[in-house]
């Protein structure tokens, strides 16, 4: 795939992904790696108006190099890319949301289970695999990254690569070899999440909201006003 050929995937992933409800308002990233750098979404960008040239280019060490200010999420996605390369599921695209069943599942998972679902379904077996349920961490955390890191890596020695996690609270992080791929890998994980969320099984009731020294970071970090 070009240069040219991701922008526009990626354009065109982004927006269906928005018109079909995956992600909403500004929610939401997409990255492609590319031969000599990266490709990723803008930060506070709309993924159901983006704009080719708009989008953020950085070089292989991950220093922005044109277009608008990157996501803060790179330096995930660059930790997925590199994790994931010597695995059998590796990332050439990442794709992460606030899927709303996901979401729902994570907020009410069984802490003492690791991954968030069970093998509900042959297809979720086959096209999306084990996913891990990686602890808070508030958005853009460098722990967070780490974390992610670590259980693709836990994974692949354990001879099941992975190809998403989902960040509690937060929404999945999925890979695949295009955006098209990985779109249908994220259509499928959270398809699976509706189902388990239908069944009622397996969750605990009810959510418990962020703690205060959480949404004290938040505030430390992103100036909310809680």
């Amino acid at each position: 795939m070009t240069e040219t050929e991701a922008r526009a995937e990626i354009c065109r992933v982004g927006r269906s992904l928005f018109e079909r409800g995956y992600v909403h308002a500004t929610a939401g990233n997409v990255s492609v790696r590319l031969a000599d750098g990266y490709l990723i979404t803008p930060t506070d960008a709309c993924l159901g108006a983006l704009a080719p040239e708009r989008l953020a280019r950085l070089d292989a060490q991950g220093q922005q190099v044109s277009g608008e200010r990157a996501s803060k999420t790179i330096a995930l996605h660059r930790r997925i890319y590199e994790a994931s390369a010597a695995t059998g599921a590796p990332a050439r695209c990442v794709i992460h949301t606030h899927s709303t069943h996901l979401v729902a599942c994570s907020l009410r998972a069984d802490p003492a289970r690791e991954e968030l679902l069970p093998p509900l379904t042959p297809y979720f077996v086959m096209k999306v695999g084990r996913v891990p349920h990686i602890a808070y961490h508030r958005p853009g955390a460098p722990e967070a990254a780490e974390a992610v890191a670590e259980a693709i890596a836990r994974h692949a020695a354990a001879g099941h690569p992975i190809r998403a996690v989902m960040l509690a609270r937060l929404g999945p992080n999925v890979w695949h070899e295009s955006p098209a791929a990985a779109m249908a890998t994220l259509e499928e994980l959270e398809e699976t999440a509706r189902l388990w969320m239908l069944c009622g099984q397996g969750l605990q009731a009810p959510a418990a909201p962020l703690t205060e020294a959480q949404i004290d970071e938040l505030r430390r970090a992103f100036n909310a006003s809680w």
